[in-house]
Formats: C-alpha cells, structure tokens, sequence
C-alpha cells in the first residue's frame, strides 16, 4: 500500500477532498480489480468492498449503476423490475463514455449521474468499506451513509 502516483488516482483524490471526504486514496503494486483481489490487498473482509457495477438498458440504452457488498452477486430481475426493462452488462467502451473510466477501475462518484443509482443496503453491515478510485489498483475507504450521499442512490436489496 502506498500514496497514489498515477495520474487518474491522484485526480481523483483530489476530487475527494472539494466533496469534502476525509478518506486518502491508496494504490497497491497488485491488481484491485475484483472484490476478492482488493480485500486481499487491503486486508478486510469481501463485503467491505464496493463493486460498482455498469448495466444499460436494454430498450432505451440507459445507464444503470449498481454500488453493491463484494460478497453479493446483483439479482438482475430485481433491478429490471426497479428501471422498469431489461438490462444487460454494459461493454467497456459504454462503460467508460458514461463514467470516463475503465472497468475494474470505476469509482462510486466523480462523473455525471447516471439515470438508475442504486446502492445495496447489505454495505451498511460495515462502519468502513473500500472502493475503487479510477484505476484497477487504487482504492479509498469512506463510509456506506458517505456513499449513499454522495451519489444520491436509492437504497435498495440487489442480491
């Protein structure tokens, strides 16, 4: 774990600090990229990791965005049933023209609201969790009201 040195992690943390959040961005020499690989890195439990998971609609082509526990796997039905039409993973490229980062890299906040935010209440078991912050080796820690704040989603059981 060490101070972040990547230009993507750095701007991010200061995005951090204008909202007014105290957490510090870290980056790892190893990949963040799954939930399992960043509570490894971290050394916390799988839960406390929020995956930031990109769908799109499938009849209007909306972006879909789901802040869900690491140790959850996101009952598709339950979030069609939520924007009203089915949904699909997003490819990487409507990925990153809607938030302007890759996959596996995707932080909570720091791009335009998406049309459909939904936050799993399961991440509200932890004081502390960990997200992604731009790039697929750096994390933050804030806390689950933080996170349910600042990005305005509604909370929601995904799993």
């Amino acid at each position: 774990m060490r101070e972040p040195l990547n230009a993507t992690a750095l701007k991010f943390q200061g995005q951090l600090e204008l909202m007014g959040l105290k957490g510090k961005v870290v980056e790892f020499e190893e990949t963040t990229r799954t939930a399992a690989d960043a509570a490894a890195a971290i050394g916390c439990e799988v839960g406390a990791i929020v995956k930031s998971l990109i769908f799109r609609t499938e009849d209007s082509g909306q972006a879909v965005v789901v802040y869900t526990s690491g140790s959850n796997r996101v009952d598709v039905a339950k979030i069609e049933t939520l924007v009203n039409e089915p949904i699909g993973k997003a490819y990487a490229e409507f990925v990153r023209e809607v938030t302007g980062y890759a996959i596996g890299g995707v932080p909570p906040f720091g791009f335009e609201p998406l049309p459909f935010t939904f936050l799993d209440e399961d991440l509200n078991r932890f004081e502390e969790i960990w997200a992604a912050a731009g790039t697929p080796n750096a994390v933050f820690p804030l806390t689950p009201q933080d996170l349910l704040n600042h990005t305005k989603a509604r909370l929601v059981k995904v799993a």
